[in-house]
């Protein structure tokens, strides 16, 4: 069971980068995402089962960006210190309550705002792993509101036809792996995979 506690706070240092993720300084969260945003270090994981499905996460409500907007399975920022593998699996069990083997995709920059609150500004490295279908999930709802396995094909449907419920980046991030990487992410075997319970 995960600690339903609280992981993610304004005032933690965001790792600002240029773009060849060479480190530029630091910068709170609440700071890193006013405005036009500071370009900061990201990432996104998504997790696929054998069965062609992939977890989608309903944001929290309470996030002051895209609250309640669908997204990939897990994303958020390294931590000044941490590495990239530290990271994506430090936020898989604290968002999931899970572990999974991860693989690094590609890194990429982008720029979106949220009606007048701020905005994201991240050069994101995108992860990927596969795991039973089986898995117990336990989403953290200080993170999550909901969460749902989704078949891929209703993941294209819904990025394609729906992109007003599912936030830029998810957007982004699914339409190149479905052109450029699913062979890879097709041939990804479930292995690691373990319950941080």
């Amino acid at each position: 069971m995960s600690k339903h506690k609280t992981v993610s706070f304004d005032h933690e240092p965001l790792i600002l980068v240029d773009g060849e993720d060479n480190v530029t300084g630091y910068e709170t969260k609440a700071n890193a995402h006013l405005g036009d945003g500071l370009l900061h270090r990201a990432f996104s994981i998504f997790l696929f089962t054998e069965q062609d499905e992939v977890l989608l996460q309903q944001r929290s409500g309470e996030k002051p960006l895209w609250p309640l907007y669908w997204s990939n399975s897990c994303c958020s920022h390294p931590r000044r210190g941490e590495s990239y593998e530290q990271a994506v699996h430090r936020r898989l069990r604290e968002e999931l309550a899970v572990d999974a083997d991860l693989e690094f995709l590609y890194r990429f920059q982008y720029q979106a705002a949220f009606r007048d609150a701020g905005a994201e500004h991240e050069l994101c490295s995108v992860f990927v792993g596969k795991v039973p279908s089986s898995v117990r999930i336990d989403v953290n709802p200080s993170e999550i509101a909901a969460w749902q396995w989704l078949p891929c094909v209703d993941v294209d449907r819904l990025t394609q036809q729906h992109p007003d419920r599912v936030t830029p980046w998810f957007v982004m991030e699914w339409r190149r792996l479905r052109t450029e990487f699913w062979p890879a992410i097709h041939g990804l075997k479930a292995r690691g995979m373990i319950s941080a319970a």
